[in-house]
């Protein structure tokens, strides 16, 4: 049985520092699963990075062969840094990597708040991405979540954890989501 009052379509943004390694696997994981067949929940899918490092790159090629290696072949993506205003106003979930993209994410959202022609509503919902891991996190007294450590500067070990790490929280998302836990 259908609900008359069926949910729109949300917009995904996943965000980390330089939109090369961890946002993008993120964003090529969620595209796996949401895209073929489409997902009638996910309207808009993008990454982005706080950090201005690697504008236009294409993803850390590590990164691609990950996503290759686990049959995700079709990815493209250039790396763009985060625009406050109009990513908060595109995007219904702006989820960060790790608590560092977290604290900066959300003072960027704050400021935006203190300007007098935005509310609260007009702004999308800025998360950690591992809340939606079930682990408690490290530090912080009944709150779930775990970072995605930046494998940049690691082996390929690094990028097969944050892989696994964004099938599981991207499956968990959308179950959430799909639940009406979401709104």
């Amino acid at each position: 049985m259908s609900d008359s009052k069926s949910p729109k379509p949300v917009s995904v943004l996943f965000v980390c520092l330089g939109n090369i390694c961890r946002s993008t696997m993120a964003e090529g994981v969620f595209q796996s699963l949401t895209t073929n067949p489409p997902h009638p929940l996910i309207s808009t899918i993008d990454s982005c990075g706080t950090g201005a490092y690697h504008l236009g790159s294409s993803p850390d090629s590590r990164t691609m062969a990950t996503l290759r290696k686990n049959g995700i072949t079709s990815y493209r993506h250039s790396a763009r840094k985060f625009s406050p205003r109009s990513d908060l106003e595109k995007f219904d979930y702006i989820l960060a990597m790790d608590d560092e993209n977290l604290a900066d994410l959300e003072a960027l959202r704050q400021r935006e708040l203190k300007k007098a022609d935005v509310d609260e509503e007009s702004l999308g919902r800025v998360m950690l991405f591992g809340e939606f891991g079930g682990k408690m996190r490290k530090g912080r007294r009944g709150e779930k979540g775990e970072e995605i450590d930046d494998p940049y500067y690691g082996g390929d070990d690094g990028f097969r954890i944050a892989y696994e790490q964004c099938v599981k929280f991207s499956k968990e998302f959308l179950e959430r989501l799909e639940r009406g836990e979401l709104s």
